[in-house]
């Protein structure tokens, strides 16, 4: 057979499984996929995504098109349109359809702050029916409700950031940025930027504050942190502070690190490394869905702790965590030397 037309039939073969085929594959972006609804094509700002042979696409982008509103809050999806309520859960394979449990092949998910759906289920429990062309790799949906409009949130001018760090000026080109909120957040709608720079897929964050350390030195001079999301009561907000680097004083690090990253380790251990002596400790852990392929999410049930580093930069906690096994564990270190200088180390390992 030509190896043009043996590899174009491959691919229509992955593709078909992907909604339909009980064939399990490794997570992929499926960016080949076109999808329509009632006629129109949809263009979601976070691709389709293939994983254990379903498509996922960003929830919004699906359920407002098919005239569903959506509730989102800490993992719970509820939508409610066509004279039908749907509800799902980050993490589960557990989902409702007016008050009857249904069950998915595999539960939805996070990439950076964008949920993800299975895109056949959604389209079929609102009524509509799903089509797959294997020529053209088109995804057609028609039925449902009239498309809404997207919802802006009302913008909420009473909300503001307190705490801030670097608060005006700081002597190391890698600070520790950190802000609290004046009131509650959707962590999944919080976005931040470093002069114009997207850097929430580096950010730990829960309702009320977050933190990130920039992955390069920042130039000495002034810079510009923006905080942009949803409150929890459903306002809007924009929002950020300013503040100026100095001279770079010496750049921390975090190295020599054990257990290494994906090793196996059980639901106790003790972390070590090493860093700038004497530098502040914070260790984050998670096994949350919600704390992979980008914002880690801190809420109940994760593990955090602070310590110290000796003299010689050593440094070791002891984690426990409620996990059950055959998952993932993400373990965020951030070190912040007496200089001010920050670093952060983030590893996965298996449980």
């Amino acid at each position: 057979m030509d190896s043009k037309i043996a590899r174009r039939t491959a691919i229509g073969s992955i593709l078909s499984a992907a909604l339909g085929a009980n064939a399990l594959f490794s997570p992929a972006f499926a960016a080949s996929v076109t999808v329509t609804v009632n006629g129109q094509q949809v263009n979601f700002d976070q691709p389709p995504v293939e994983r254990a042979g379903r498509v996922f696409v960003p929830l919004r982008g699906v359920f407002e098109r098919l005239g569903a509103s959506v509730v989102y809050q800490s993992g719970l999806i509820n939508a409610t349109g066509n004279g039908r309520n749907i509800s799902l859960r980050i993490g589960s394979t557990q989902a409702t359809v007016n008050g009857q449990t249904q069950a998915l092949d595999v539960a939805p998910f996070l990439i950076g702050s964008r949920t993800l759906v299975p895109l056949r289920f959604v389209a079929q429990a609102l009524g509509a029916s799903v089509d797959w062309n294997n020529s053209t790799s088109t995804v057609t949906i028609t039925g449902g409700g009239q498309p809404n409009a997207p919802s802006t949130p009302q913008e909420n001018r009473s909300f503001f950031l307190t705490n801030k760090r670097p608060a005006a000026s700081t002597n190391t080109a890698s600070p520790a940025i950190h802000a609290e909120f004046s009131e509650p957040v959707r962590r999944d709608s919080l976005r931040v930027t470093i002069d114009g720079n997207d850097v929430t897929s580096d950010v730990y964050a829960n309702a009320n504050g977050f933190d990130v350390t920039p992955r390069a030195p920042l130039n000495q001079g002034s810079h510009r942190v923006g905080v942009s999301g949803t409150t929890q009561a459903g306002a809007g907000f924009s929002t950020g502070w300013s503040f100026t680097t100095g001279t770079a004083s010496g750049t921390n690090y975090v190295n020599g690190v054990s257990p290494s990253a994906n090793a196996n380790v059980g639901s106790n251990f003790t972390l070590r490394g090493r860093t700038l002596p004497n530098s502040h400790v914070h260790v984050v852990a998670s096994g949350e869905a919600s704390a992979f392929g980008g914002l880690l999410q801190v809420g109940t049930g994760t593990f955090q702790t602070d310590t110290t580093a000796d003299n010689n930069g050593n440094f070791s906690v002891n984690i426990a965590t409620n996990a059950a096994s055959g998952g993932q564990l993400r373990v965020l270190i951030q070190s912040i030397a007496p200089n001010g200088s920050s670093t952060e180390r983030s590893i996965t390992y298996s449980y």
